[in-house]
């Protein structure tokens, strides 16, 4: 995913711009399913290196195709350096880790809780993102989803994956964290953004690979696995990225946000005929109370909805 946008600068939202944030919703749903498969035959590190690697080629060359120039300066990479590592090398690594044990829809779900985590350090950090009764609400409800998914079957004994379902929540923390630290980039070109962060990541990566995991050595992937590998990097990576950016110019940052309400549904779509995943109810009822949060924290509808019942 890419770092999540926060909930200001609204713009009505045309239909090419929804088109264009479900197609969005779709290739970033589906990257669960590709990690899953990609991740039982290549070990994590090193499937995050491949992912960003990748992807990075494909962003440099179009930014040589668009003309967009990256900065030169020490500190703009020390800066996509941060942002690569909680944004990717961390929350990638977290993500592949706990797909070995949990559903691709899962990881979904609880990757879903990114806003409410945002929510909870900006208000914390930022002297212009105070806490408000509405964002208090709203991350309480997306917290209550969490806790559905998750607590019903651990507090009775059969929540044997916690560990990885938390290594996904840290995931969220992270893009929370990026999110945070992006806004130092609000300025500058969002392709050059994407590409450094990216590029700092495959970088970062590629040492940790070679030392924890000595990919030198694996046997040849699968030509499914290959495939997952390069439709997760140049589809659900580069591809995404210029699709964010193109619906964040499009509608705004707060309806680019909008994004997070599909992911989950579009990865249960993908994963039940692709994986064989079954649907239960607390998937279900965790995703609908998640995306309620998300709904409270965004405020538009209940707003809309206040001004509707005052005209009646």
């Amino acid at each position: 995913m890419a770092v999540a946008a926060p909930f200001t600068t609204q713009k009505t939202m045309s239909t090419a711009a929804w088109g264009w944030l479900l197609l969005l919703g779709a290739l970033w749903g589906i990257s669960f399913v590709f990690i899953k498969v990609a991740i039982a035959e290549i070990q994590p590190l090193t499937l995050v290196f491949l992912r960003t690697l990748l992807a990075a080629l494909v962003l440099l060359s179009v930014c040589r195709v668009t003309g967009v120039r990256m900065p030169t300066s020490f500190q703009a990479w020390r800066d996509y350096a941060v942002l690569g590592f909680f944004s990717s090398s961390l929350a990638f690594s977290l993500i592949f880790w706990a797909q070995q044990f949990i559903d691709a829809s899962l990881s979904s779900i609880l990757i879903a809780a990114t806003p409410f985590f945002t929510v909870l350090l900006a208000g914390a950090l930022l002297k212009d993102e105070r806490f408000t009764s509405q964002k208090i609400l709203g991350v309480i409800i997306g917290f209550a989803g969490v806790t559905l998914v998750i607590g019903p079957r651990y507090l009775l004994g059969l929540g044997s994956n916690l560990t990885a379902e938390l290594a996904v929540l840290l995931a969220a923390g992270a893009y929370a964290i990026a999110s945070i630290w992006g806004r130092r980039f609000a300025g500058e070109a969002p392709l050059a953004t994407a590409t450094g962060q990216i590029t700092t990541s495959a970088v970062m990566l590629l040492p940790m690979a070679l030392i924890f995991e000595n990919p030198l050595h694996m046997d040849i992937p699968s030509w499914s696995v290959i495939g997952a590998v390069i439709a997760l990097a140049i589809f659900c990576t580069a591809l995404t990225y210029l699709i964010f950016f193109r619906v964040l110019k499009m509608a705004g940052a707060s309806n680019a946000s909008l994004v997070g309400l599909v992911i989950p549904a579009f990865t249960m779509m993908f994963a039940v005929p692709l994986l064989g995943e079954e649907i239960t109810l607390l998937k279900i009822a965790g995703m609908l109370v998640v995306a309620i949060g998300m709904v409270v924290l965004d405020g538009r509808p209940l707003a809309a909805l206040r001004d509707k019942l005052k005209a009646n």
